[in-house]
């Protein structure tokens, strides 16, 4: 695996909650790149790359953020970030989940995945993935399998959905917008495509 050894990304994970930094923190070591957790403005600005990652109710993280104070500064940021399952679903005006509000940094509103005869929902396992379009954060993504675990999504046919997968229906894999990133898969679990995924994303410039 090719190990990122220029210019040294400073990473932070953004402290939302209930997020397992101890992977994401492997993760990018497998890469050659440190990432620490942190609330701190000050780290969170000397940073060349951002992760909100997200584990638990929508609610519940935005209620972190907003103690935290990240809900005003993540939207201030500059650099490239990268929003992790819960995380990326942040990004959005909102989410059916608890009628949150969300960060806003995305169009649309993320929805409850629909129950059906033999479809669990939350939806865990691996999918394949499907890109979209030519954006560098899906290079090399197309028709691998990653780890989701989720009971809501963006809609597949959001217009900055650069990747789909389906759990009985089409949802929004991957999203990217300048700067913003988001996937609804976890890359530390998902093997090849997530060390991938997050090798695509230090190379983002802001």
């Amino acid at each position: 695996m090719t190990r990122i050894v220029d210019s040294a990304p400073r990473v932070v994970l953004l402290d939302a909650g209930g997020a397992n930094f101890g992977s994401l923190r492997a993760a990018f070591a497998r890469l050659g790149v440190e990432a620490c957790a942190s609330a701190d403005r000050g780290r969170i600005a000397e940073a060349t790359h951002l992760v909100l990652p997200g584990v638990g109710a929508a609610a519940a993280a935005m209620r972190r953020l907003r103690e935290n104070g990240l809900d005003e500064v993540i939207p201030a940021t500059t650099q490239p970030l990268l929003g992790i399952c819960l995380g990326m679903q942040l990004l959005f005006e909102a989410s059916e989940e608890g009628d949150t509000n969300c960060l806003g940094l995305l169009p649309g509103r993320v929805r409850r995945l629909r129950r059906a005869a033999g479809r669990r929902v939350p939806h865990m396992g691996w999918n394949r993935l499907r890109t979209r379009g030519r954006d560098p954060l899906t290079c090399g993504l197309d028709g691998e399998h990653a780890y989701f675990v989720h009971g809501y999504a963006a809609a597949a046919e959001n217009e900055f959905a650069v990747a789909q997968s389906t759990h009985g229906e089409d949802f929004a894999a991957v999203v990217a917008r300048g700067r913003l990133c988001g996937a609804q898969f976890h890359p530390e679990r998902s093997a090849r495509a997530g060390a991938r995924l997050l090798r695509n994303f230090l190379e983002r410039k802001a």
